[in-house]
C-alpha cells in the first residue's frame, strides 16, 4: 500500500505505493485553490486485537472504536487528525506513521508487518450551487494495509511471533466471513 515513500521533487516514483499515488492524484484533481477546500488524514494500526493511533505524538497511544447510534456509524475516540496542503505533506505523515508501525523479520520477509493499518483522507471541499448557497462536499477514502497471513512453519515464527500470526490469521479469516455475509446480504454479520 505504500510502496516506495520517496518524494521525487513534488512526483512519486514508480514503485510508490496505492496510497502515494492516491494522494498525489487528490491534489492533482483539487488544483492549487486551498481556499475552497481542505485535506486531512490519520494513520491507525491494530496490532494484538489493540487500536494505536500512529500519528500520535504519544507513542503509546491507544484509542478506542465504538459505534454511535446517534450519527449512524462508527467513531474513534483519541485519533488526532491533520491537517495537509499538498501531497508531500501526506507523504510525510505516511512515512512518519509507518516507523512506529509493528514490523518484524521473518524466514520469508525482512521487514514483515505484523498489523493491520487504516490510512484516512477526509476532503472538504465548497462550492457554490445553482441557487446561490455555499455546499461542503465531504469525501472520504480509508487505505487499508492488511498484515498478510503466513504458514507459522514456512515463516518459522516461535513463541511471540508465532501468536502474532495466529491472531492475524485469525482476523484474516474473520474479515472474509465478514465480507461473505455482506455479499450475500445475510441477516447476521459476524462482527466480532
Amino acid at each position: 500500500m505504500s510502496g516506495d515513500m520517496t518524494d521525487n521533487f513534488g512526483t512519486y516514483s514508480d514503485s510508490a505505493g496505492i496510497i502515494p499515488r492516491a494522494l498525489y492524484q487528490l491534489f492533482h484533481k483539487l488544483g492549487i485553490d486551498e481556499a475552497d477546500n481542505s485535506v486531512k488524514c490519520s494513520f491507525i494500526e491494530l496490532y494484538n486485537e489493540e487500536l494505536k493511533d500512529l500519528l500520535a505524538s504519544d507513542e503509546n497511544n491507544k484509542v478506542k472504536i465504538f459505534e454511535d447510534s446517534t450519527r449512524k456509524g462508527i467513531v474513534i475516540q483519541g485519533m488526532e487528525e491533520s491537517f495537509i496542503k499538498n501531497a508531500e505533506d501526506g507523504v510525510k505523515l505516511l512515512q512518519e506513521g509507518s516507523h512506529k508501525r509493528q514490523v518484524a523479520a521473518t524466514k520469508c520477509n525482512d521487514l514483515s508487518s505484523r498489523s493491520h493499518t487504516v490510512f484516512t483522507i477526509t476532503v472538504h471541499v465548497k462550492e457554490v450551487g445553482e441557487d446561490g448557497e455555499d455546499l461542503l462536499r465531504t469525501g472520504k477514502l480509508n487505505l487499508v494495509d492488511l498484515a498478510g497471513s503466513e504458514n507459522i512453519g514456512r515463516s518459522g515464527a516461535e513463541n511471540k511471533r508465532a501468536r502474532e500470526a495466529g491472531m492475524i490469521n485469525q482476523s484474516l479469516l474473520t474479515l472474509g466471513r465478514v465480507i461473505n455475509a455482506l455479499v450475500d446480504k445475510s441477516p447476521h454479520i459476524p462482527y466480532r
